[in-house]
This record gives structure tokens, C-alpha cells and sequence, in this order.
């Protein structure tokens, strides 16, 4: 039975807790005197410092690095705004060394150093020193300004336009409704409210979570945040990334099928595409419980494989018809080879002429009928194909009267070939041929075809290469049966399904020659969609350890599918979004266009320093190295204006079978 999702009542709870979010008096419930922390002591366009006491801290159950402030203006009525603020460590104060200076003096008072000498205490502080003890200074980056618009609209700006002396303002730590307010405002558009949104997890600011008290902060995105945009997903194994793909899976599946856009207008079914290297979102397994996309999402959820394995599709070619995708993944797998001849074969051009030109279709057809032999010699299932190319009566009866033009078997094809290259050098109707049409009969591409196939690089010689011996290993992904797995997987992206792809099993070259041929399949067809000015729909892709696929960081070659998808998906429709733990190692051309960004735990300062170029991440880049906690991210999205730190919710089946 296919699964039934409650998702309108879903989605109606959250669209109805963000209009109630809406009426936030933010301007006016910013200032409750039982959160302020403190006030400023210095006040620029990027900076502030505060001066705070440790009972203000307290009161307001203290004050983490990277959370949240409200600077609100006092000097003089009217003036309808307030100062965002991020926590990013202590500053020193200008009365500090005398602090420090007294606090030192204080510790050494009363302390016997006798040896063997009783340990006196130090005597209790007097009230004037105990206060001056407790305050402190923290440095707070400007992350922009709320304000209202003549209208009354309550509007952010990512910057200070202008700033009055410091002693003007009081700073305040927003807690509840107003720090709800705002994680989830959106730039432009105020706080959300329609169709697309979801709750994705809590505020948390810290590792440490002692003094968090009552229901957490909800925060909420945007899943028109992520389709047809580039999103990132950087952190080690194991801290929540795969979670959050579910998190947002779901959350297209949801928009998918409510068949609306973020503005009300008619949305195509969104198809989704996972690349799944580790096998977790195609196979169930112990840390899914219960939570596996392809079980919660069975009606409309394909699932491919490398190899046979029930419930799934057999991702197989079959060579002798998809001549040039199957050179394709030849190419991959032989790509570490360097020997000329291997080389040479690897170039050979498979693409089929113009009919109308006999010359060149004839020649095309005697390569391709020599590339297909080399296939057989290595043992690829041939069924009932038929290899049919133009002969000479001469060359016929030098392969024992086998005649090309009547269709020929695999086997009979690498006879006739074989035949041919033995007597090349020495059979008078070649020299004969070369003086006619002053050309060789053979060109540069039938001779490369001819030496894999007989492994001699001179014709009569003995077998001195390795050739079509190469190709075994890939007898396992071909199929002498059935249509092209990528046009099926193309019309079921097209149809808005669900399609994962399982490449556990097999290598790394194996696991890139896979993905790039179906990226380019889809790219192909969007892009060809897009020259002829017809609608599509939004297709997303989705690659897991992407450091195995993506091409690298010093990779300068635009044309990389991936860079491609990066510089160029967001025009065609087409949504990527990556996870890994490398992210120095991603090339910048991919960074650089990447609009949302999910970063939890790295442990590696070149992985971080990587980070830390982009947005304001430098922030937070201690707590990241630090704090290990699954699920904890620091999060940027296209339509908000800040980063938020964020405990994201734990994906959990929510739906009955019907």
C-alpha cells in the first residue's frame, strides 16, 4: 500500500504558529528590562563592546558566544529601531589592570608562607570591591538593524546606516516570542508565513546547555530556499548530515505535491535524484529506525543499483547499442592508463554521421563495428546483436568468405577484423587501395580499434599488449537487454519522483563514471529545455561524500558537470545540494555559488580556515572545532540575512499507511 502523508495538516500548524509570530512587537517587547545585559562602551559600524555585570548575566541565564543581542537606541523618542548583535568573545575594559591589579593584591592577603604554616583564607571582600569585581566586557560583531518603514513594516537592513554615542543604548538578550522573531525573519519579507515552510530545529547557542530553561526557540526555513539553489552540508561523520538531507528531502516532497510555489502559482512536480555512495538512503539499516526515505516515501520512490539486488533497478548499459555512453564509462574506467595505444582507443570517435554523407558513415561504420568486436573478445553478452558495416570482396575471403554487409555476429566480426589486421602489412589490395585514393584503407580510428582488438601494435606480429583484456572488469555493468537505465531515470525526475541512486558497491571510479553520466543526461535535457523556451520542473540532486565525486579544489575546468551544476543549474531548474567532511578539497567554482550552508563539527583548521572565508563563519569557528554535538549546525540560508545556530530536530516518520 502506498503511504499516505498528513502533510496539509503539517504544513497548516506552521503557517498558522508563523502568522502568530507575525504579531510580534519586536521595537516594543525587544526592550523587556528583565533581559537586559548591559550597555555599550564602544559603537561602530561593524563592532560593538558591552559592558556587563555577572548579575545581569544571570538574570538572563547567561550570555553564550554567538548569541543574539538587541541594541535599542534611548537617547530620544521616535527613533523606531534596533541593533542586531552576535556575541564573539570577551574585551577588555579600560579599568581591567586595576582589577586585575587589586584581584591579585587580594588573593595574596593573609596567606601564611610558613612552611608547614596553617593555610589562612583570604579575607571576605568588601562590597565596593565585589562589585567592581563583576563586571566584565564582551565584544559583539553588527550584523545589521531592524527598523520600521513609514508604514509600520518592520524591516531589516544588513548593515548600520548610521550610529549615535555609545552611552545611548542599552543592549538586551531576546528571549521567547522575540528571539523566534528573529531567527526565522526573512530578508525582504518580514516573517514567513506561507506555503514552503517547515520547522527544521531549536536556537542553541552552546555545547553546554545548563541554563536552558522552558521550550526551545523553533526556528523555520524556507523549502524554496533550497530547490533549484546550491546547498552545502559540511561536518564529520556522524554529526547529523545525513539528517538533515532528510530534513530536506521531505520538505521538497511536502512542496511538491502542494503543487504551489512560495507566491501561489502553479508548481511542476519536483523531482529529486540522491547519489547515495554509502548505501544509507537506499537500504535500511540500523540507525534509520524506522526513518528510511525509501520506505516513507515508497510510492514514489526508484531505486537503482550497481549490481542485482531485489526491489531494486540494474543500472546497466548495454554497450553494443549506447556505443558512445558506454565509451563513456570505458573512458572513466581506463582513465588512470597512460600507454599510447590506450590512449589512442579511448579517442576514438563513436558518433554516429549524417546517413547522407556515404564516405564518412561507411568509415564510421567500420570502426564502430571494430569497437564493438573488441567488446566481445572481452566477453560482453552480445544477445541477438548484429554487426553490420560495408566489405570488399578481397578482405571477405581473407576471413574465409565472412560477408559484413548481410549483418554479422560478434564472433564472426572478430574474425573479419582479426583477419584483416594480420594481412594489413602484407596483402597487395592495401598498397593497391593507398595508391588509388592516396589514403590508407584503415584510419587513425579502425587502426586503434584493430590493435585492441588482436593486441598487435604491427599488423602479423605477435600479441605484444594488453588490449581488449582491459575491458573485462566492466562485463558486470553491461546487459545485453533492456533500455537505457538513464532515459528511464530522466522520465521519472521529469515525472517529479524520487530516485536513489545506490552506489555502494561499487568503486570509486565506478561510483564518479555513474553520477557524471546521469548529471550530464539531466543537464543535457534542461538545458536543451531551456534553448527551446519550455517549461520544466525543478529537478534537485543530491551527492553524499561529495569530495569523491566533485572535481577538485585546483581543478581550473569549467566544464566539469559539477562546476556546471553550480555556475549554471540555477537558470535550468536544477537544485544541488552536497555533503562532506572536505571542504578544502571542493573546488572554489562550486563554493563560490553555493547560496545555503549547513556546517556542524570539523576538526581540522584547514577544513575551518575554508570556512571561515565565507559569510561570517569566522565567528564560529572556535565552537565548531570544539563542540562535537550531533545535529548541532550554524546555518545560512538564501532568504536570511544571518547565520543561526541551530539544533536541528531529529527525522522522525510521521505518517500512517493507508
Amino acid at each position: 500500500m502506498a503511504k499516505a502523508r498528513n502533510l496539509p495538516s503539517q504544513v497548516g500548524e506552521v503557517v498558522e504558529e508563523l502568522k502568530a509570530l507575525a504579531s510580534v512587537d519586536l521595537l516594543g517587547e525587544g526592550r523587556d528590562p528583565a533581559t537586559f545585559v548591559g550597555r555599550p562602551f564602544h559603537f561602530d559600524y561593524t563592532r560593538v563592546k558591552i559592558l556587563v555585570n555577572d548579575k545581569w548575566k544571570r538574570i538572563v541565564g547567561g550570555i553564550p558566544a554567538g548569541s543574539f543581542l538587541l541594541a535599542a537606541y534611548d537617547g530620544e523618542a521616535g527613533v523606531a529601531e534596533m541593533v542586531l548583535l552576535r556575541v564573539t568573545g570577551p574585551t577588555t575594559l579600560p579599568t581591567d589592570s586595576e582589577v586585575v591589579a587589586s584581584m591579585v593584591e587580594y588573593y595574596k592577603e593573609g596567606v601564611d608562607t610558613t612552611p608547614g604554616g596553617p593555610k589562612t583564607p583570604a579575607p571576605g571582600l568588601d562590597s565596593y570591591t565585589r562589585y567592581e569585581f563583576m563586571f566584565s566586557g564582551l565584544e559583539c560583531r553588527v550584523l545589521g538593524t531592524f527598523f520600521r518603514d513609514p508604514v509600520g513594516h518592520t524591516l531589516f537592513g544588513a548593515d548600520v546606516e548610521n550610529f549615535y554615542s555609545a552611552h545611548n543604548y542599552a543592549v538586551y538578550k531576546p528571549k521567547g516570542r522575540v528571539l523566534e522573531y528573529i531567527v526565522n525573519f526573512r530578508e525582504g519579507e518580514g516573517v514567513p508565513g506561507g506555503v514552503g515552510q517547515f520547522r527544521l530545529g531549536e536556537v542553541r547557542y552552546s555545547a553546554s546547555r545548563r541554563f536552558e530553561t522552558g521550550p526551545g526557540v523553533p526556528v523555520y526555513v524556507s523549502a524554496f530556499d533550497f530547490i533549484g539553489k546550491r546547498t552545502a552540508l559540511f561536518g564529520m561523520t556522524r554529526t547529523g548530515k545525513s539528517n538533515t538531507v532528510k530534513k530536506l528531502v521531505e520538505s521538497t516532497v511536502r512542496i511538491s505535491e502542494a503543487g504551489t510555489d512560495s507566491v501561489g502559482q502553479p508548481l511542476p512536480p519536483v523531482g529529486q535524484i540522491i547519489f547515495d555512495v554509502n548505501g544509507e538512503y537506499a537500504n535500511a539499516n540500523q540507525q534509520d529506525q524506522g526513518t528510511a526515505i525509501f520506505e516513507l516515501f515508497s510510492d514514489i520512490t526508484a531505486r537503482y543499483s550497481i549490481l542485482e539486488k531485489p526491489g531494486f533497478q540494474v543500472m546497466r548499459l548495454n554497450f553494443f547499442r549506447e556505443l558512445t555512453s558506454g565509451q563513456d564509462m570505458l573512458r572513466s574506467f581506463l582513465a588512470e592508463q597512460d600507454a599510447g595505444y590506450i590512449r589512442s582507443f579511448l579517442s576514438i570517435d563513436l558518433t554516429e554521421p549524417p546517413a547522407d554523407d556515404r564516405s564518412a558513415h561507411t568509415r564510421w561504420s567500420r570502426v564502430a563495428g571494430a569497437y564493438q568486436a573488441c567488446l566481445g573478445a572481452a566477453g560482453f553478452a552480445s544477445g541477438q546483436h548484429r554487426i553490420r558495416f560495408e566489405g570488399q570482396q578481397d578482405l571477405n575471403a581473407l576471413a574465409g568468405g565472412i560477408n559484413p554487409n548481410q549483418g554479422l555476429a560478434v564472433d564472426q566480426a572478430i574474425q573479419w577484423f582479426t583477419a584483416v589486421w594480420q594481412n594489413y602489412g602484407t596483402n597487395p589490395f592495401f598498397t593497391a587501395y593507398q595508391q588509388q585514393h592516396g589514403h590508407e584503407w584503415a584510419d587513425e580510428d579502425l587502426k586503434a580499434a584493430l590493435i585492441f582488438l588482436t593486441r598487435q601494435r604491427t599488423p602479423g606480429r605477435n600479441a605484444d599488449v594488453v588490449g581488449f583484456r582491459l575491458l573485462m572488469p566492466l562485463r558486470e555493468y553491461h546487459t545485453s537487454v533492456g533500455t537505457s537505465y538513464e532515459a528511464d531515470i530522466l522520465r521519472l525526475l521529469r515525472a517529479g519522483r524520487l530516485v536513489i541512486v545506490d552506489l555502494s558497491q561499487g568503486d570509486p571510479v565506478i561510483q564518479r563514471t555513474y553520477s557524471d553520466r546521469l548529471c550530464r543526461v539531466v543537464f543535457k535535457d534542461a538545458m536543451q529545455q531551456f534553448i527551446e523556451n519550455r517549461a520544466s520542473n525543478i529537478i534537485q540532486f543530491y551527492f553524499e561524500e561529495a569530495h569523491n565525486l566533485f572535481p577538485k579544489r585546483d581543478d581550473s575546468d569549467l566544464t566539469q558537470i559539477y562546476n556546471r551544476l553550480a555556475k549554471e543549474g540555477a537558470k535550468l531548474g536544477l537544485g544541488l545540494v552536497y555533503a562532506t567532511q572536505e571542504v578544502s578539497s571542493i573546488s572554489t567554482n562550486v563554493l563560490k555559488n553555493t547560496q545555503n550552508w549547513f556546517i556542524s563539527h570539523l576538526n581540522n583548521r584547514d577544513e575551518l580556515k575554508e570556512i571561515s572565508k565565507y559569510y561570517d563563519f569566522e565567528d564560529f569557528v572556535d565552537s565548531l572545532r570544539t563542540a562535537a554535538d550531533r545535529g548541532f549546525i550554524r546555518m545560512k540560508t538564501y532568504s536570511n540575512a544571518f547565520i543561526v545556530p541551530v539544533q536541528i530536530d531529529r527525522f522522525l516518520a510521521n505518517r500512517n499507511s493507508s
